[in-house]
């Protein structure tokens, strides 16, 4: 329920509306299957690969509470920040679908902290279900946005936003006062 939580794809689905609009389509099972490997490569060796690169889990969750705030930008203000190149139209479903909104900074740095409190194959367990939902979810987004209407997608797209805003604003307050205690 934790990853679940910070994963959040029912909340991202203005998200991944709007960027199957910009770039036509998202590849739901290779979106999902990026971010479940990512997950669980991070699990296992994340916190060596951070201390490798000199970066602890705080710069990090930082890092990607930046992503986190101009992806909310983009949603409440109706701006266009992140740009698809010519010809490479699938760059989506790997950025930033797969990593951040997925496998982001908030559930990469809460599986370091799961690590502590669970057994590994509870939360391997966790991740194969979260992908499967997030899988679901991926597929269904078209069905969702002719549901929904361009309107209903507006308005959800909108409230999202800020959400999303205000979460970022939290993963950055709490990460950088720990990055100067």
């Amino acid at each position: 329920m934790v990853l679940f939580a910070v994963i959040d794809i029912v909340g991202s689905i203005p998200i991944i509306i709007s960027l199957k609009e910009k770039s036509g389509k998202i590849k739901s099972l290779r979106a999902s299957i990026i971010a479940g490997v990512v997950l669980i490569v991070f699990l296992f060796i994340g916190e060596e690969i951070l201390k490798l690169i000199g970066i602890n889990v705080y710069e990090f969750a930082v890092a990607g509470s930046f992503i986190l705030f101009f992806i909310a930008l983009e949603m409440i203000l109706g701006i266009t920040l992140f740009k698809q190149r010519e010809g490479n139209l699938e760059m989506a479903t790997i950025f930033p679908i797969a990593f951040p909104i997925v496998a982001g900074p908030g559930s990469l740095t809460s599986l370091l902290s799961l690590r502590a409190e669970y057994e590994l194959e509870n939360i391997i367990v966790a991740i194969f279900v979260n992908v499967i939902i997030v899988f679901i979810v991926l597929r269904t987004s078209g069905s969702l946005q002719r549901f929904l209407g361009k309107n209903g997608i507006a308005i959800i797209e909108k409230i999202f936003g800020v959400i999303l805003l205000a979460i970022a604003v939290k993963l950055f307050a709490s990460n950088i006062q720990e990055l100067f205690n």
